[in-house]
């Protein structure tokens, strides 16, 4: 039987999803793309999952698109709209990791290009090993950007930036995607996964329902503007002082002592 091309975890309230087909370091395929999905919408509606943490096994996070399918050949042909309908369906992946009313990390151990730069900065955090490596990929086979990744790009390094990264399709290191502000922080490769399945425990054992809320508020403040934010502030954080956690935090700052949240 062929290994799983996803793997899956939920340990400590902390969910991982593993991109898992070496051999093509980790590209996307309809079955990985699927099973992706998949999993993603199942945790979106478990309670005991709080946070979501994506990775890729061996030596890429998701180098993309799967270069030697994209030939044609052998295909039953179809029509132009029931491509786009594919593409903007398989995007779903990019859009729930955006999306999901919980935090979620991109743990990139390797190359995350074209889709794959886009899955990763769909996540709300990126933590990367010293040996990451980003890029577009795009311009390298004639491909103009899929999976999230224009309009991610440009709200995280600017229309610029953005340009110049698509046009050249350059490879950056770990440490100029960290000056970028591509990625939250950079550890050495052999503590990545242990680093980040401490750090989402953490986030994972914390104020849920403020962490669902902080999350929507940041993502619309990238669309919207300030008065907008400011009239919907006080409906989320009022909605938050409503929670057990609201209580045991003030319990706990009242008697000196670090909080012990449930998660409701």
């Amino acid at each position: 039987m062929p290994d799983a091309v996803v793997l899956t975890h939920v340990a400590d309230r902390v969910a991982t999803l593993t991109f898992n087909r070496t051999a093509k370091l980790n590209a996307l395929s309809p079955e990985l793309i699927a099973r992706s999905i998949e999993a993603l919408t199942e945790w979106n509606r478990d309670p005991e999952v709080g946070v979501v943490v994506v990775t890729g096994s061996g030596r890429a996070f998701c180098a993309g698109g799967d270069v030697s399918g994209m030939s044609g050949e052998g295909k039953v042909p179809i029509t132009l709209e029931q491509r786009v309908d594919r593409l903007r369906d398989s995007q779903q992946l990019s859009w729930l990791l955006h999306n999901l009313p919980k935090p979620t990390i991109a743990a990139v151990n390797g190359f995350a290009m074209g889709a794959g730069l886009g899955v990763c900065l769909s996540c709300d955090l990126r933590i990367a090993s010293e040996h990451a490596k980003f890029g577009t990929a795009y311009a390298k086979v004639g491909l103009g950007g899929d999976f999230g990744v224009t309009w991610l790009l440009t709200h995280a390094v600017g229309p610029a930036k953005a340009k110049e990264l698509f046009f050249s399709a350059d490879i950056i290191d770990a440490a100029e995607a960290h000056r970028l502000g591509l990625v939250n922080s950079i550890v050495a490769p052999d503590v990545l996964l242990s680093h980040v399945q401490e750090f989402a425990a953490r986030i994972a054992h914390g104020p849920l329902t403020s962490f669902r809320y902080m999350k929507a508020n940041v993502n619309l403040a990238t669309t919207t503007d300030f008065r907008t934010m400011l009239d919907r502030e006080p409906e989320t954080h009022l909605r938050c002082a409503m929670t057990e956690d609201h209580k045991e935090g003030v319990r706990a700052f009242m008697e000196k002592r670090a909080p012990k949240f449930q998660g409701r």
